[in-house]
């Protein structure tokens, strides 16, 4: 061929090389957005396995987050915790995927009932096999169901990576990231003060949803959009148009 770019690699180190300089952004974001935030939830799984309790800097939050506790911020936190899930997410994540069925956005609607259906079953299933108790430094509202990792910290995670991605064309982006860290933050701040999570039940949420809203992404390409058809015939004929002598190199 005439464009040396398309060649066949004489060697997998040239290869390797061609593969990378086309997808080095998908192996950065597979790396820091997949692997690493996979590998710290596995290495907190595993330590709570081992230790079912409260661990020595799990216990030293709570205790500082509860030292700031008044019968202001009780009612504050139990109000906004639950725009983690039933007040908030949910409802979120409803007009999204109803926004997209409207515009026919079907790689993106797709991404979206994957990763919030199978953030909510990855969960179930994480605490079914790890099993670990909530706090019980102090007295809190009755809430059944085993503590890690903690589904709020997974909700609303899932809906801020979801917004990130689906906006990380346009200048949203920016705006989704910083808005959507905030709200992450202080639903997780809510379960901690009101002792029904531990530290690391939030910090396991957030890792092991974020390695799967990501990987998510990597597969079904949320913001991916084929060639128009107009515009590959228009290549067609501009190929054709050309003369013979001009396509043959010297």
């Amino acid at each position: 061929m005439a464009n040396g770019s398309f060649s066949r690699p004489h060697s997998f180190n040239q290869f390797l090389k061609q593969w990378m300089s086309r997808h080095w952004q998908s192996v950065t974001v597979a790396l820091l957005g997949v692997l690493i935030p996979l590998q710290a939830f596995l290495i907190l799984a595993l330590v709570i396995w081992r230790h079912q309790g409260g661990l020595q800097w799990d216990i030293a939050i709570l205790n500082g987050v509860h030292g700031m506790a008044s019968p202001q911020l009780d009612a504050f936190a139990k109000v906004l915790t639950n725009f983690g899930t039933a007040w908030g997410v949910f409802p979120a994540v409803g007009l999204i995927a109803l926004s997209l069925l409207f515009y026919r956005r079907w790689r993106s609607l797709t991404y979206v009932l994957i990763t919030t259906i199978g953030c909510g079953m990855i969960n179930t299933s994480a605490k079914a096999f790890l099993h670990r108790d909530r706090p019980s430094l102090w007295e809190h509202s009755s809430i059944h169901g085993f503590s890690f990792p903690s589904g709020h910290a997974m909700s609303s995670m899932v809906l801020v990576v979801a917004l990130t991605v689906l906006a990380w064309k346009t200048r949203w982006r920016g705006l989704a990231i910083g808005l959507g860290s905030l709200f992450v933050t202080a639903i997780g701040w809510t379960r901690l003060y009101l002792g029904v999570h531990y530290p690391s039940d939030i910090l396991a949420g957030w890792m092991l949803t974020l390695a799967w809203a990501i990987s998510v992404s990597l597969i079904v390409r949320p913001n991916f959009q084929p060639p128009n058809l107009l515009e590959i015939n228009a290549l067609e004929n501009q190929e054709e148009s050309v003369p013979a002598d001009e396509l043959i190199p010297d």
